[in-house]
């Protein structure tokens, strides 16, 4: 055997046998975003927000108390009364206590509808940004995974094409080379090493993006074990499809805000309505209107008020919330057709993730066995430098293509629960569970 062939052939075996890099946990990585991820918090303060407007809107049909309460200075002129002539200074004190109760007020009551339909809103919104990072996570993830591994195989794939590169050239300067071979293994080499340096710029923008989820810096993470592929469960687009019309988050949000709307037409078209109060209130005044002059005295009235004209104000809050009501059925129309597209992706793409992995497993086998089969006719003279550098670089494809679908499989299982909005900790967890531990 040529010091050609016994410098390449520990090389490539290295390259075939050496073991994968080690890493770390998806639900810890999970927990980080969730304690940091704006978004969530956003979403959250949101809710909060939202579930103050039912105790606001049931404010105007509680009763409501009032306290009153003046001191005054003042100077006065009086004559012509009993012959009295008094021109003096003198204080004045006012004390009241008010109690008004709601008996109809038809705009109140619709609002408190309103409100309901504004928390369901903002609770379903939640919902969508929970699942949404979990998908987030889940993806950035796994995509360091993958970019770690290409990383690894483009770094092999280097120190291959190096090894044969020197030894090519080390023949055609003892006269037995070919400088065909050279410079053929030569452009191999220097697209490898383009290749590294693109897969190393890839894995730290894919760690950049998970910190960017999780806000602390990215440290080892755990590799996914070999698993068995999965398609959908069930395995029928159309049970999918009904399942996510009734369940998906982002159609609940619409749903609710599209209630949210129509009821505000119905809040504003009562503002036409008659209103009744009843009102009670007890009072004390000492020095009005004369000094020295005390006067208590309490009531309750029924009060009845009822709008005629505002100047237009109601009509056009009414068009303005008519139109709101149609901008909001005609959005929830589009987020079904949406969702339903995106559900119906999913499920597709899970489908053919499995049969991608199984292709792109027995593509890689089929490399690997005519890797072996070159490099054996290569060591009996029977096949050149040019089909090794060839068989090899298929090989790495074939192995980069793999890794490709090996993470592809695993997050379009996550993506089709997210799209179906049926997302969420067990499905981390049984994910996670494919980790090696």
């Amino acid at each position: 055997m040529s010091a050609l062939r016994r410098a390449i052939l520990p090389s490539l075996a290295l390259f075939l046998l050496s073991p994968c890099a080690v890493a770390e946990d998806l639900l810890s990585v999970y927990q980080q975003a969730v304690q940091s991820d704006p978004r969530l918090a956003e979403a959250r303060a949101t809710l909060q927000a939202a579930e103050q407007d039912k105790p606001l809107a049931r404010s105007a049909y509680l009763p409501h108390l009032g306290l009153g309460a003046s001191v005054g200075f003042n100077t006065g002129s009086f004559s012509g009364f009993a012959g009295l002539n008094i021109n003096k200074a003198y204080l004045s004190n006012n004390y009241s206590v008010s109690l008004s109760q709601a008996v109809f007020n038809g705009s109140a009551l619709a609002a408190m509808k309103e409100a309901g339909s504004k928390i369901q809103a903002s609770a379903a919104s939640l919902a969508y940004t929970e699942q949404d990072l979990a998908l987030r996570v889940a993806k950035a993830y796994f995509a360091v995974l993958e970019a770690q591994a290409q990383e690894a195989i483009a770094n092999k794939q280097r120190k291959l094409l190096d090894s044969i590169y020197q030894q090519t050239e080390a023949t055609l300067r003892i006269g037995t080379g070919d400088i065909i071979a050279v410079r053929e293994a030569r452009a191999r080499l220097d697209a490898a090493q383009a290749d590294e340096i693109q897969a190393r710029n890839a894995t730290e923008i894919a760690r950049q993006r998970l910190q960017r989820l999780t806000h602390q810096p990215v440290g080892e993470l755990t590799p996914l074990a070999h698993y068995r592929a999965l398609g959908p469960q069930p395995d029928n687009m159309q049970d999918w499809v009904a399942t996510t019309m009734k369940s998906s988050p982002q159609i609940l949000q619409a749903e609710a805000e599209t209630q949210t709307a129509q009821t505000e037409v119905e809040v504003q078209q009562r503002q036409r309505w008659p209103k009744l109060e009843l009102q009670g209130i007890a009072q004390h005044t000492h020095g009005n209107p004369f000094p020295g002059f005390t006067e208590n005295q309490a009531g309750v009235s029924l009060n009845l008020s009822m709008p005629l004209f505002e100047g237009g104000q109601i009509s056009s809050q009414v068009q303005k919330a008519q139109a709101q009501s149609m901008a909001s059925s005609d959005h929830l129309g589009s987020v079904r057709d949406a969702v339903r597209l995106n559900v119906e992706s999913a499920f597709l793409d899970l489908k053919n993730s499995v049969a991608q992995l199984q292709a792109a497993r027995e593509s890689r086998a089929s490399a690997k066995v005519s890797l072996e089969g070159t490099r054996k006719g290569y060591e009996v003279g029977t096949r050149s430098i040019i089909d090794l550098l060839q068989t090899a670089t298929d090989y790495i494809r074939a192995e980069q293509q793999y890794n490709v679908a090996f993470y592809r499989q695993i997050t379009a299982r996550v993506a089709l629960k997210a799209a179906s909005g049926q997302l969420n900790m067990a499905d981390l967890q049984s994910i996670n569970a494919l980790l090696q531990k």
